[in-house]
């Protein structure tokens, strides 16, 4: 597809955040949605290698963007009278603003919510970056998703991790004994479990079952089994749901963004 930078961006928002959500989170999404794309038009120039049509994609693996027709028809009635004149105020109002790092545009990660401290990016990916650190996201306790639990029984729970790590000697009378937690991020996020010796990364239990974020713990009870879970995404970069609270607190868009990003300046487009 091709479609106008600042059109496709207010795409990004509406899908992105609630129109419901503070103008000033709504704009400090839009910024990131910006220098995201940018970002990845400047990486990317022949295509992502997971989409080599296109430097960005439409689904969660890029940053998710709706056209105007689909999310009218997403909606209910009167969505769009009452909203889209918001999401392009919020867009039009930060026209090319972008954020940068010492001078070079970032690539800006976000998250739904991060649980109440978000992650330094080499504890959930690869490499340590110096804008993306941890820090605190005090004001999410309107988060749908901030509190998750997962429910099955012991033998279900067993079966599950037999079959994705081989016959570990895990039983339901022995399953206490036989789980230790390793290490555990600066987020709060669990980085390494170990299941009867048997190493597992958090990021892996999390795909394994399904869960909301890799901040989880284990409640057995009788035959039952529930992984509680705090927060929901990867926890890395900017807090929507952060975002929509710090705004409401009054802090405005820049002040936002340079919580959730550290160091990075808001700067125009030249």
């Amino acid at each position: 597809m091709v479609i106008d930078f600042e059109e496709y961006l207010k795409g990004v928002v509406a899908s992105e955040m609630p129109a419901e959500f503070n103008a000033e989170a709504l704009k400090a999404q839009a910024v990131t949605a910006r220098t995201y794309l940018l970002y990845r038009l400047k990486k990317y120039p022949n295509g992502q290698p997971d989409h080599m049509g296109a430097p960005v994609c439409t689904g969660t693996h890029c940053q998710v963007w709706t056209s105007k027709e689909d999310l009218i028809a997403s909606h209910e009635q009167g969505w769009y009278e009452q909203y889209w004149g918001k999401i392009e105020e919020t867009v039009n109002s930060t026209h090319g603003q972008i954020l940068t790092y010492e001078d070079k545009i970032i690539e800006p990660l976000f998250h739904s919510t991060s649980g109440g401290r978000t992650e330094n990016s080499e504890d959930v990916f690869s490499a340590s970056v110096p804008y993306l650190r941890s820090v605190e996201s005090p004001y999410e306790a309107e988060a749908p998703k901030l509190h998750g639990s997962v429910k099955m029984t012991v033998d279900e729970f067993i079966n599950k991790i037999k079959s994705a790590y081989g016959n570990l000697n895990i039983t339901r009378d022995n399953l206490n004994e036989k789980i230790k937690l390793g290490e555990v991020s600066e987020g709060g996020k669990v980085k390494t479990i170990f299941i009867d010796n048997t190493e597992i990364t958090g990021r892996e239990l999390r795909s394994l079952f399904n869960l909301n974020s890799a901040n989880f713990s284990f409640i057995q009870s009788g035959d039952q089994i529930e992984i509680l879970t705090t927060g929901y995404g990867h926890g890395v970069g900017m807090s929507q749901w952060g975002a929509e609270g710090m705004a409401d607190e009054g802090y405005n868009y820049k002040d936002i963004l340079k919580h959730y990003f550290t160091g990075v300046e808001v700067v125009s487009m030249k």
